[in-house]
């Protein structure tokens, strides 16, 4: 093994390995008692410590805790107490445990028990402690064992500390000695290890010096000299290799010289082979060599050109009419063509030589001749179809210069058709037809990699042009023009359409969301915006009684006078229907906001003539500020639209801000929405009846259907909270069906004549299925229709148009009773009575409350029933809850009574006795509600 370096070097690593392991191995035994020591004096000494003193601290807190006890006579506190005492002395006796068990002398478990034994006798005393004439004997007793006690707490605490600091000299002890003896092994490696690196430097540097000379002598090209003999290791076989390399190089050098004799002959054959004609010129205008090709190009004898013949003695010899030769006196032109006299075209290319010289190289190229003539032809086509293309196209080589261009090029940028010539450079073109948006000149200056594949341009003439580039193989574009401003324009109308209110021409939801976001992402350090969301008032009494096209010319002057409201910063949108928000940017206090909306309010306010028509609408309008009222789109348009519906709810046609319990009273509604939809299937709707008084009869002539809502948790919800709500989420209508048929069935069991109103909303009227409820509630309780009798409001009748008339005339063909309800209160009430004739008037119970001969009030209750007298409709005064009231209706001459002096609304089951209740009339003045 000592023989090689691998083997030297190896036997020097394993024995600095084994001083390394040998050092390694005594440091990690003396840490490993060291730390032995120390793991001793913390688990037996340190924690006999603790657990001692943790013994004297329980016994301290008994004695403290058993003092305690003995100063108060509240008996809680002594139980408690006691019981504080027995978890003390649980705690003290595992503490002494403990400390026993890690005590490392015998002298601290001696103090141990004697602890123990002292401890105990205190608990004894404490034990017989009692009050009474020896109890001052008692206490002395106790105090005596708990100093006793105390005292052998402190014996043991510091023989466990004795014993501790003995462990720790004895630790010292040891790791100083350890030390010592690593000092002197890690010193003896030293000397080791730096014996070993000087013998293995001896045995292998010199030799390696050798090697190092001989490389460079045959580096530098001596191949000669003489290369020492080494010994048998690595460096011994370095040695010899280099005797071979230097054999073998001398051997390749022997052979290129034999290669490249080798290689001039086959030259010289390539030479007479070739279809190429070759022609070597020195500097002094003499031939130096000629292939057979060119002595048969220039029309001599093979073999009849010696080297040194000049060429103007080649020239004379020629035969060639077209004297090729002569051709080969112009060594400046590098390029030429040449016709030979049998028709054959040759090129002929020259290079300059070293020696001043020049070689001339002569191509047959009659072959290339006819393509070019065929290619011409075919350009000729190519040009007639590009200038019949209906795209503009040109075509620029990599110099920048245009290669290709067609008629539709020209007629796009407006240049005459004889400016676009060929060679001519992209700047150049650009600049004559004075278009600075033709789009080469970008895509010329980049690297193919990077050209745009498609860009638009717009012209000065207004048209926009689709630039398509593409590099072509060999550098260079062509590029593609075609006009789209046709598509553009048709394409912006289609992208406005989709961002845009169509009717309006205001930015639609979508917008209206993006705006939102952007103006959260800038909302900086005290800075916010306002979203304010409208709704029109009154929009759809004017759309459905004047007609679509009013309703939509009333939504675009609704939106002009919106956009002048508001600056070009803010946005304007219409969410739908006659729904519209506004984005109030950069406000500075809430009064911006107000300021605003009551300007919207005075302005929307304003009549409008539309189409001959005069029209006025109203505006109610929710506002919510961000961020303090949202962070988000979707919470600023929720808390917004909350606001909105407060403004709805408190009047119309003014303003409100969102409010935190603004949003608490919607999610309360929206509650009560959700347990109206399941009240219906639930059976939670009862109808109550309010008896109607008939004066000429002097009896009870029927009952007017009343629907409630019991509901399972809240009892008894009033009408105004749900019938509203009903109507806007689709229940009114299956609602309706029910009080219909239910009602019908329950009158059924009622004396004949006594006849049933039911209220009929707009709603059900408008579904155009109220005739076909009537029909069935009839048809399934068989009361007679004429015991039926429907109420309906103006609201039913607002949109006077044929469909409603004939519903009307439907019903009346069922043989149904129809009363005008609420009469008086609208603005067209006397023209509904022109329009159907109805059975019957009910008198609003306004006109009712105030009824007195003189008063305004009595006058047009007067005049009501004198309308309906005259026009053979009966009359129901509403809302009786005086004997005045009741006496003054019935000496105006009306036909029917009705309200809580009569009877308040009540179950199915409480008509009959109503019905007997008033059956006699004679005692009427009498009678008092219960």
């Amino acid at each position: 093994m000592l023989g090689t370096i691998r083997g030297r070097i190896t036997v020097a690593f394993i024995i600095t390995s084994t001083i390394t392991a040998v050092l390694g191995l005594s440091a990690a035994s003396s840490i490993r008692r060291a730390d032995e020591l120390v793991t001793r004096t913390f688990d037996n000494s340190l924690m006999s410590i603790n657990y001692a003193r943790a013994a004297a601290a329980d016994f301290a807190g008994m004695r403290a805790a058993d003092a305690r006890r003995w100063t108060t006579t509240d008996v809680a506190m002594r139980n408690a107490l006691n019981q504080r005492v027995a978890a003390l002395r649980q705690s003290y006796t595992e503490s002494l445990e403990i400390a026993v068990d890690r005590a490392q002398s015998v002298r601290a478990s001696r103090a141990a028990v004697a602890v123990a034994g002292a401890v105990e006798e205190w608990l004894d005393a404490r034990l017989k402690l009692s009050d009474g004439p020896g109890q001052t004997m008692a206490w002395a007793t106790l105090d005596r064992h708990a100093v006793a006690a105390e005292e052998n707490f402190d014996l043991l605490i510091n023989y466990t500390a004795g014993d501790g600091f003995t462990y720790r000299q004895e630790a010292r002890a040891v790791v100083a000695r350890e030390t010592m003896l690593n000092l002197i092994g890690t010193f003896i490696a030293i000397l080791l290890s730096g014996t070993v690196s000087y013998a293995l430097g001896r045995r292998i540097i010199r030799p390696l010096a050798d090697a190092s000379q001989v490389a460079s002598r045959i580096a530098a090209g001596d191949l000669s000299g003489a290369i020492p003999a080494g010994s048998a290791d690595e460096v011994g076989r370095l040695l010899a290799s280099m005797g071979v390399m230097r054999d073998n190089i001398r051997s390749a050098m022997e052979q290129e010289v034999a290669q490249r004799l080798t290689a001039e002959a086959h030259l010289a054959d390539a030479l007479e082979t070739s279809k190429e004609g070759i022609v070597v010129v020195d500097a002094d205008g003499r031939v130096t060599l000629t292939n057979g090709q060119a002595e048969s190009y220039l029309g001599v004898a093979p073999g009849s050109l010696p080297p040194g013949t000049t060429v103007a003695q080649l020239a004379a010899a020629s035969p060639d009419p077209a004297n090729l030769a002569r051709a080969l006196l112009h060594p400046s032109d590098e390029h030429g063509e040449h016709r030979l006299g049998d028709g054959r075209w040759l090129r002929i290319g020259r290079s300059r030589t070293l020696d001043g010289g020049f070689m001339a190289v002569l191509s047959d190229i009659t072959l290339l001749k006819d393509q070019e003539s065929r290619l011409v032809s075919t350009n000729l086509r190519l040009d007639t179809a590009l200038d019949n293309m209906s795209h503009g196209l040109c075509m620029f080589d990599a110099d920048g210069r245009l290669t290709v261009v067609n008629r539709r090029y020209c007629e796009i940028f407006d240049l005459p058709q004889d400016a676009a010539i060929l060679g001519l450079r992209h700047e150049a073109l650009v600049a004559l037809g004075g278009v600075a948006a033709l789009g080469q000149e970008s895509a010329l200056s980049s690297e193919v990699g990077t050209i745009r594949g498609r860009d638009l341009k717009h012209l000065k003439n207004g048209r926009i042009i689709a630039i398509s580039h593409k590099a072509v193989a060999g550098g260079g574009i062509v590029a593609t023009y075609e006009d789209v401003t046709e598509r553009r324009q048709a394409e912006a109308r289609i992208a406005f359409m989709a961002r845009h209110d169509v009717l309006t021409g205001l930015p639609n939801r979508s917008v209206f969301v993006e705006r939102i976001d952007e103006a959260l992402a800038h909302l900086g350090r005290g800075s916010r915006f306002s979203v304010l969301c409208l709704d029109l008032d009154r929009f759809k009494e004017v759309n459905d009684t004047l007609g679509h096209p009013v309703g939509d010319a009333l939504l675009r002057a609704v939106a002009e006078r919106l956009s002048a409201c508001v600056r070009e910063v803010d946005t304007v949108a219409r969410l739908g229907g006659d729904e519209f928000a506004i984005i109030l940017c950069d406000i500075r206090r809430p009064d911006d906001a107000t300021i605003l909306a009551r300007r919207i309010v005075e302005v929307l306010s304003a009549p409008y003539t539309l189409d001959g028509h005069q029209v006025s609408v109203g505006v109610s309008i929710g506002i919510c500020f961000a961020p303090g009222d949202g962070t988000t789109c979707d919470k600023l348009l929720k808390n917004a639209d909350v606001a909105l519906y407060r403004a709805k709810a408190d009047g119309r046609g003014t303003w409100r801000f969102f409010e935190i319990d603004m949003d608490i009273r919607l999610q309360a509604r929206r509650a009560l929405e959700l347990d109206l939809r399941e009240a219906l299937a639930n059976g939670e709707f009862q109808l109550h009846y309010q008896p109607i008084y008939d004066f000429r009869a002097g009896r009870i002539g029927g009952f007017e259907a009343l629907v409630r809502w019991i509901h399972p948790t809240r009892g008894l919800v009033s009408p105004g909270e749900f019938i509203t709500i009903a109507e806007e989420i689709g229940l009114i209508v299956p609602l309706g069906a029910w009080c219909l048929k239910t009602a019908c069935e329950e009158a059924m069991r009622w004396p004949d004549g006594i006849k049933v109103a039911v209220n009929v909303s707009a709603v059900q009227f408008r579904d155009e299925i109220v005739v076909a409820s009537v029909r069935e509630a009839l048809t399934a309780s068989r009361l007679p229709p004429a015991r039926l009798e429907l109420e309906i409001t103006e609201s039913v009748l607002l949109k006077d148009n044929v469909a409603t008339l004939a519903t009307l005339h439907a019903l009346r063909r069922l043989g149904v009773r129809i009363a005008m309800d609420d009469f008086g209160t609208g603005y067209s009430s006397l023209s509904y009575l022109r329009s159907f004739p109805f059975d019957k008037i009910k008198i609003d119970q306004s006109f009712v409350r105030d009824i007195t001969p003189d008063s305004d009030s009595g006058l047009i209750v007067r005049a009501v029933i004198g309308l309906g007298a005259s026009l053979g409709m009966r009359t129901t005064g509403e809302g009786i809850e005086t004997q005045t009231q009741f006496d003054r209706l019935k000496a105006e001459g009306c036909d029917e009574g009705q309200g809580y002096l009569i009877a308040k609304p009540g179950p199915a089951a409480t008509v009959p006795e109503v019905i007997a209740r008033w059956s006699d009339t004679r005692s009427r003045s009498a009678r008092a509600v219960a």
